[in-house]
């Protein structure tokens, strides 16, 4: 299920599901379309001055759009992911994965993590089900007890009702685990495997 490609008016990326066949949400349909458009001809005026004729305007338009899609604001948008893992079993597993989206290469950034507390607070599920809501992917890192870890399956409940798509990954070397139940397929944790899952 993909994310709407929308901004909201207060500049931040929408939350809402894309519409079937398309980037938008009913309430951004409107706007990706005069956006694309207008991308579009800029970048296609620009080709047509630099390599003038048909091949210019086509390649101008297609390379403005493109790098749109790449880049907002100057800076490459990286998709925006919450880390779920067993907080008992497997800190260790938050710190690689933030590591790794601190790589100069990498599609996506960490805006929170798993909030289950050994001694929860009370509010850990509000906290954790608000920062569900603010990314774009919810990514699951599993270790050896984590498809049977109560703050992974609540969280992974919380993402399944606020239509965000999780991926799942083995968050060790040769790991050979259980898969977290409702939490999509299992894959193994290697930087080609989270470029394409997380990109």
């Amino acid at each position: 299920m993909a994310l709407c490609k929308g901004v909201r008016k207060d500049g931040r990326s929408c939350s809402n599901v894309a519409m079937d066949g398309n980037k938008y949400c009913w309430r951004h349909e409107e706007q990706g379309d005069h956006q694309d458009i207008a991308i579009s001809g800029v970048g296609a005026t620009i080709g047509h001055l630099l390599m003038p004729g048909l091949g210019g305007i086509l390649l101008g338009a297609s390379t403005a759009y493109v790098s749109s899609r790449l880049l907002i604001g100057g800076h490459m948008v990286k998709k925006r992911v919450f880390v779920s893992f067993d907080f008992d079993e497997d800190r260790a597993l938050k710190e690689f994965i933030i590591q790794q989206a601190r790589s100069s290469d990498s599609p996506f950034s960490v805006i929170d993590h798993s909030l289950k507390e050994a001694a929860p607070e009370r509010s850990w599920k509000d906290k954790a089900r608000s920062a569900i809501k603010r990314s774009e992917i919810v990514l699951v890192m599993v270790g050896p007890k984590t498809h049977r870890a109560p703050g992974v399956l609540a969280e992974v409940k919380m993402a399944r009702e606020e239509g965000k798509p999780i991926v799942q990954v083995i968050g060790y070397k040769d790991g050979n685990y259980t898969a977290v139940p409702n939490a999509g397929r299992l894959y193994l944790w290697n930087w080609e495997n989270l470029k394409k899952l997380l990109g």
